[in-house]
């Protein structure tokens, strides 16, 4: 993809400056408020609309090893969550730029890599406090019948950042039975040394309490928020507002009143709503997606009580442009594209009941399973009456085919490839083939039909057979794509299998819905599989920053390392560069959280300018540190109407208000992704010039330029 270039000055940091150079073209996927972006192929010139860090990362020229890491850091969070890609990228930009200013203060690396390092730990394990637990969102879901309707509501979606939207909250009418009850589960997340190369792998979370140092959880500055005994009689506490949070035993959140309230989610709507992130056309699918399995899971087991898990395997999208975006759906079965030439043996045979095998690889002659070992030491000699390539062929064919009739099988699903003379045969003889199946919907076909996968049609014996497949048009035969294909849809009784129907008029598109829609339904995944979630609306962000700061002020007005536990050699020559600098590293490290929150203020608009948002983010860091205690604060600020910060503007009452969500793992591991990054390639890059050049060079080799 072609790009603007920018310049590189060759007396800074190169790796860092390319770091920033990357990060800066992700940065209008910030936020709820998303902006796309075309790629244009340069060769021919075909352009697709893309608002993903990943589909962004494919289009550019990574051709430098700066860029080749960076690429793998995104796609190693991408195949371990499918979220949180776009928040990696803008910190690396972020926090390439403040260790910049770090070396231009003349900051010694070592320093900057422990100090980074620590910092970002105890951002981590004070976060903590943020933290809402999940619990039963399906108690009280029918499992028969559910009714859907959209309703226009001017909502909030970002308590922080006061980001409006027109689009309509997801409102249900649910008579639920108590299906299941989940256990809460205590989280905790403790750093590790970000100058590890391993930063490509999630983190193990029971290694990392067991190695979390011991002086860095007592010593270091910790909210009163997240200490085990609630300071209720502190003057912390004592505001005029009566909203008074504390940490209960399993750590977790309580507001002190008249009448105790645990702050917690358990309801599947208000879930989706405040993990949509603006995106609730996408959340409504994905929402709709989990209720459809747990009613499934339901109907089949009537006196299952086990908690469900919702089994992201069983959830497939199928994509269909040309159509109003009104038509997306999601269903039980499996939704899929045959060939014009098959309409009329659907007509033919859509009344019917289909019997079916199921076959695991290629559906042709030559091909052989993995573990096929061909015979050694023999030797096959051809002679006149030797048959061709083309009889071999026919011949297969027609011995499939007896195969087929003799099981009075009339539909073949193929995990890999299918010949087309097979096809075409079995076509003639009212018999559907369809190829390139994944291999979650041949289980899911397997268990509701109770057929038997195999590698070869040889196989095949009456026991292999399943029965009770209906194949059905899912939309009009009329209503043709552009590939000349129509979709069907193939489903069983009992079958736990999901197809999300996605439609979009635009074939350009089509691709970004689908990330759009794939990132809400991991976002959801996830929130259920930890059963907990953070504050989100910047609430997160929001408390790093003013932690780190209320750490730099606390380092620097002590002037004693040895009173925040960094390093029990205060002789040592590290020990006093780290007292001398750790106030200004940690500031240039929360300097990444306030540009991180500008940069999502400015792409929603709710403010026009970079400077006016973060002087609005620093006026409430500055009531939070002055408050005492942070999260108290945030909390405080998401319990109030009145207030600017947490001010939503379109209701008096509380319960109308969506509160917004983040996934808690996904997003914990893209900072440590972001910083690890940047890290190593600040201590791979063994010569870093600051000063003057003292040697004549070439003014190109000054400023070279990076393309990206």
């Amino acid at each position: 993809m072609e790009m603007a270039c920018r310049v590189i000055n060759r007396r800074r940091h190169v790796g860092l400056q390319q770091l920033l150079s990357f990060a800066q073209t992700g940065r209008s996927f910030l936020g709820p408020v998303k902006a796309t972006k075309f790629i244009t192929d340069a060769e021919c010139h075909e352009s697709v609309l893309i608002s993903s860090t990943v589909r962004l990362l494919e289009g550019l020229d990574l051709t430098c090893a700066v860029g080749h890491l960076l690429n793998e850091a995104v796609q190693a969070q991408n195949d371990t969550y499918k979220i949180g890609t776009s928040t990696l990228l803008f910190l690396v930009g972020a926090w390439s730029r403040a260790v910049e200013d770090c070396l231009h203060l003349g900051i010694p690396t070592t320093v900057i890599v422990s100090v980074m390092s620590e910092g970002l730990n105890s951002c981590i394990e004070a976060v903590v406090s943020l933290q809402v637990p999940i619990h039963s969102v399906f108690d009280h879901m029918d499992n028969t019948s559910t009714v859907y309707k959209l309703e226009t509501v001017n909502a909030t979606l970002c308590p922080f950042l006061q980001v409006p939207s027109g689009s309509g909250l997801l409102q249900e009418r649910d008579d639920f039975k108590d299906a299941t009850s989940p256990l809460l589960s205590t989280y905790s997340l403790s750093g590790r040394h970000a100058e590890s190369p391993k930063f490509f792998k999630p983190q193990n979370n029971l290694e990392t309490e067991k190695n979390t140092s011991q002086a860095l959880k007592n010593n270091l500055y910790t909210d009163s928020f997240c200490k085990k005994s609630a300071l209720t009689h502190s003057r912390h506490f004592n505001r005029t507002d009566n909203s008074h949070w504390i940490s209960r035993h399993d750590g977790f959140l309580e507001q002190l009143g008249s009448t105790p309230k645990i702050l917690r989610c358990n309801d599947l709507g208000e879930l989706a709503v405040g993990l949509s992130h603006g995106d609730h056309s996408n959340m409504a699918l994905a929402k709709a997606a989990v209720r459809l399995q747990w009613q499934s899971l339901c109907l089949q087991q009537a006196n299952w009580m086990a908690p469900f898990m919702f089994d992201i395997s069983r959830l497939l999208t199928c994509c269909i442009p040309g159509l109003p975006e009104t038509f997306s759906r999601v269903g039980l079965g499996y939704v899929t594209f045959v060939t014009m030439s098959s309409i009329t043996l659907i007509k033919e045979l859509q009344d019917q009941p289909f019997r079916v095998i199921l076959i695991e690889g290629d559906l042709t002659e030559s091909y052989r399973h993995l573990g096929f070992n061909k015979s050694v030491n023999i030797k096959t000699k051809l002679d006149s009456g030797a048959l061709s390539e083309d009889s071999a062929e026919e011949l297969w064919t027609n011995h499939v085919l007896q195969v087929l009739i003799q099981f009075n099988v009339t539909l073949i699903l193929v995990q890999g490839s299918v010949s087309e003379h097979l096809t075409e045969k079995c076509m003639h003889s009212k018999r559907l083939v369809i190829g390139a199946v994944n291999g979650s919907v041949l289980q899911a076909f397997a268990e509701a039909t109770r057929a038997v996968p195999v590698a070869y049609v040889t196989q095949v014996n009456e026991d292999c057979v399943g029965s009770g497949v209906s194949v059905t048009f899912w939309m009009s035969p009329h209503d043709i794509n552009r590939s000349n294909r129509i979709a069907i849809l193939l489903t069983a009784e009992g079958i736990n299998l999901i197809t999300a129907v996605l439609t979009s008029p635009a074939s350009a598109q089509m691709e970004t819905k689908e990330d759009r829609f794939w990132s809400c339904v991991y976002r959801l995944y996830h929130a259920l599989k930890e059963e907990k979630v953070f504050l989100g609306g910047g609430a997160v962000e929001f408390f790093c920053l003013s932690h780190l700061q209320i750490l730099a002020e606390q380092s620097l007005n002590r002037g004693n390392h040895a009173c925040l536990g960094w390093l029990p050699d205060s002789s040592s020559w590290m020990a006093s560069s780290l007292s001398v600098y750790r106030p200004a590293v940690l500031k240039c490290l929360a300097g990444g959280w306030h540009e991180f929150l500008s940069a999502i203020m400015c792409n929603t608009a709710t403010h026009p300018s970079a400077v006016e948002a973060r002087t609005f983010i620093q006026q409430h860091v500055q009531n939070a540190i002055d408050s005492g205690s942070p999260s108290s604060y945030i909390l405080s600020e998401y319990s109030k109407l009145s207030n600017g910060v947490f001010h939503s503007g379109i209701s008096d009452n509380l319960e109308l208000v969506p509160r917004v969500y983040d996934t808690v793992t996904p997003k914990i591991e893209a900072w440590r992704r972001a910083l690890d990054v940047v890290l190593l390639v600040l201590q791979t890059d063994s010569e870093i010039i600051t000063g003057l050049v003292h040697t004549e060079v070439n003014s190109q080799e000054l400023d070279g330029v990076l393309f990206l």
